[in-house]
């Protein structure tokens, strides 16, 4: 079967040991990423890379790309309804230049801050198996070894939660994962938990407008004091 071609996402900026566009490490996803290329030639369906500033003083960890988003356009959470708050609060916090993103073309930027995923490629049932999140895990050790110091990193859900602790070599027992919580790390940094702001979080209430940009707020509190202290 052909391969889609290979799309320039100028906006992504994660060197080559942080993401790979020919990666098919996981037999599962990376045949189910073809099936759902051939029903829809002009899908990205590639593992989706990080957006953003490379080195960013927040990176956002979400779980995986979903079907008619992120899998379609080539850019995290952009195409679904996931995206609608997220890229909405990160415009109210002045972490990107447009309230909406629309595809990798849009012109949209982010500013000082990375959206990556605990696994690149669309899993059956928007659920990656252990294995796989294991299997994608290099990737976002190799992103998150270049936070500096005092960074912020907000995982949306508790599998971006244990991805992100197993890719900076720390026990998830140690950092339980609730919303809203905080965990601080090395070097000044600290680790924000928030439900994910999926169609069902969002839908159900289980997740507000208000409860995401509460953790918003303890992040750039956060962010501004470390850059306080930095002077």
């Amino acid at each position: 079967m052909s391969r889609p071609p290979r799309r320039d996402c100028a906006a992504a900026t994660a060197a080559p040991s942080q993401y790979d566009i020919d990666c098919r490490r996981c037999t599962r996803l990376a045949a189910f990423v073809d099936d759902v290329h051939e029903a829809n030639p002009s899908y990205f369906c590639r593992p989706v890379p990080p957006f953003g500033d490379g080195a960013a003083r927040l990176v956002i960890v979400g779980l995986a790309p979903g079907m008619h988003g992120a899998n379609a356009s080539g850019r995290p959470f952009t195409g679904d309804h996931a995206g609608i708050l997220l890229y909405a609060t990160l415009f109210k916090f002045g972490f990107s230049t447009r309230a909406t993103s629309s595809g990798a073309d849009d012109g949209l930027r982010l500013l000082g801050a990375r959206i990556t995923n605990a696994v690149k490629c669309l899993p059956p049932g928007n659920k990656p198996l252990p294995d796989e999140i294991r299997n994608c895990n290099s990737y976002l050790s190799a992103e998150l070894a270049s936070l500096p110091d005092g960074a912020a990193i907000l995982a949306l859900g508790r599998v971006a939660h244990d991805a992100a602790l197993r890719a900076l070599g720390l026990v998830g027992r140690d950092y339980p994962f609730s919303h809203g919580s905080q965990h601080a790390l090395n070097r000044g940094a600290h680790l924000f938990d928030s439900y994910h702001c999926s169609r069902y979080n969002t839908n159900t209430r289980r997740l507000t407008t208000e409860m995401f940009e509460s953790v918003f707020a303890s992040i750039a509190r956060h962010l501004d004091d470390g850059a306080c202290r930095a002077v």
